[in-house]
């Protein structure tokens, strides 16, 4: 663990309370430590490491007292032991280990540290945060129990959230950070969880009401609230009037569903799809789930769902899986993220487009690539979810034509500037896909300013705020 003992300016030395275990300074230790250094007395090296964010400094581990001393008495390069490895260790337990040595925690300081480091890392077990503080696992078991409880009820929550979403246990486990059979333990528990809500639902509150004062989130508890019900009642409840035609509009997205995301939906949208194209309890398949509008809407309708994202967000987004599409070494050879003989009933395919937005997305976003790379991915993509998919089931892919309009009149563009949606049908009957509906549903125009829209008619230009679902299955 340790590597090396060098002399290093003090100057570059620094106490970072992050990973500090006492309340403050013993002066009184100091004035003592000082008077030590210039009778001559020889100290054990400090110990330091790289601190993290802040290149060429280091953080102390051990010696904050000898440290502030050296600072007193003048000495420039104290002899310091550099850690640079702590093999799993946290700092702050490792620190509060080296504490102890000398000058035991007082109870204030133990409780503390238990408290932050169980916070940082809720798998550590209280007979090692004990070792580490000088107490006993039963006085950290007190000392964290609310903390224990906090966790074990957000798992509780996340795994609730999770299976009711129809991801298997194996998955779930893995996601979650635990084994398997805890989470079978966790989901006996499951059938009680949502009495209290469903108490307060009965007498009469709001879904959002609900949602705040049990810090759940308003799709769980509208699964809860329009559980046994039909679609078209679950429709009515959430304010969605149901389109009959092949027209889908609306002036925004409904904010209840799905996270501020680039791109983003209408969970309306989505909630018309699962109703045309699938039946309660069907699987759908998210490959590109974004800020979750599919997953938050499949929990209001009863439908399950499985859905991956590049971006990780396991403590607001765990029924998200991480997954990207384009490795850096094959970026148009999308691979399948599991191995499940199930197979989805429906796939809401959702991508970035092209070019619009990309600097917004992740650096990995398909939105960046060059136009042929673009299209030769979703060719790949495209193949592999026939692959991974049943005679039986749809594909749902939303986009729009993509144009260089701006700056560019209407009557001077071409199909070279342009991803039009007759392209993108071009690919899926390539790669196997059958077209039987493509539906309107426009982006709102509700975001053009009249500025804009002022200088876009006096250059003539024609913008796009089309926008369709084209649904497919296998031919």
């Amino acid at each position: 663990m340790k590597e090396q003992t060098t002399k290093i300016p003090i100057s570059t030395i620094i106490l970072d309370e992050e990973i500090y275990p006492r309340k403050g300074i013993d002066q009184k230790r100091v004035g003592i430590f000082a008077e030590n250094i210039r009778d001559g007395f020889k100290f054990d090296p400090i110990e330091v490491q790289p601190a993290p964010d802040k290149p060429g400094k280091y953080r102390l581990l051990d010696g904050v007292h000898r440290w502030h001393a050296f600072k007193a008495v003048g000495v420039a390069e104290p002899e310091a032991i550099i850690v640079r490895e702590l093999d799993g260790i946290d700092p702050l337990l490792y620190a509060a280990k080296k504490a102890i040595g000398p000058k035991q925690l007082t109870e204030e300081e133990a409780r503390d540290t238990a408290r932050r480091v169980y916070s940082k890392n809720t798998s550590l077990r209280s007979a090692n945060i004990g070792k580490a503080i000088g107490s006993s696992r039963r006085t950290v078991d007190f000392y964290i129990a609310d903390l224990r409880a906090a966790v074990e009820e957000d798992s509780n929550l996340k795994i609730f959230r999770m299976n009711r979403l129809g991801i298997p246990q194996e998955r779930l486990a893995k996601r979650i950070g635990v084994d398997q059979k805890t989470i079978h333990n966790h989901l006996g528990k499951m059938a009680a969880l949502p009495n209290l809500l469903n108490s307060d639902l009965a007498r009469g509150f709001t879904v959002a009401q609900v949602a705040e004062k049990h810090g759940w989130t308003e799709p769980m508890v509208w699964s809860l609230a329009l559980e046994g019900k039909e679609d078209r009642q679950r429709f009515k409840e959430l304010g969605w009037g149901l389109r009959t035609w092949d027209l889908w509009e609306w002036n925004d997205c409904d904010r209840r569903f799905g996270d501020d995301w680039p791109g983003r939906i209408p969970a309306q949208l989505i909630g018309h799809i699962l109703y045309y194209f699938s039946k309660q309890n069907d699987l759908v398949f998210d490959p590109m789930a974004g800020g979750g509008v599919v997953a938050d809407t499949c929990l209001a309708l009863n439908r399950k769902c499985w859905s991956f994202e590049m971006e990780d967000r396991p403590e607001t987004r765990p029924e998200i899986e991480p997954h990207t599409w384009t490795p850096p070494d094959t970026p148009n050879k999308p691979d399948w993220p599991i191995n499940s003989k199930e197979k989805p009933d429906l796939i809401i395919f959702d991508p970035p487009y092209f070019d619009k937005k990309a600097a917004d997305y992740a650096d990995k976003s398909i939105s960046g690539l060059p136009k042929k790379e673009y299209l030769e991915f979703l060719e790949a993509f495209f193949a592999l979810l026939k692959q991974n998919a049943k005679k039986t089931t749809r594909l749902a892919f939303i986009n729009a034509d993509w144009r260089d309009f701006q700056n560019k009149p209407a009557a001077e563009e071409g199909h070279e500037g342009s991803i039009l949606i007759d392209d993108y049908v071009g690919i899926l009957n390539k790669t196997g896909w059958q077209r039987t509906h493509i539906i309107q549903a426009p982006m709102s125009s509700q975001r053009f300013t009249a500025v804009v829209v002022s200088a876009m008619q006096k250059k003539r230009i024609l913008g796009v705020t089309s926008r369709y679902v084209i649904i497919l299955r296998e031919k």
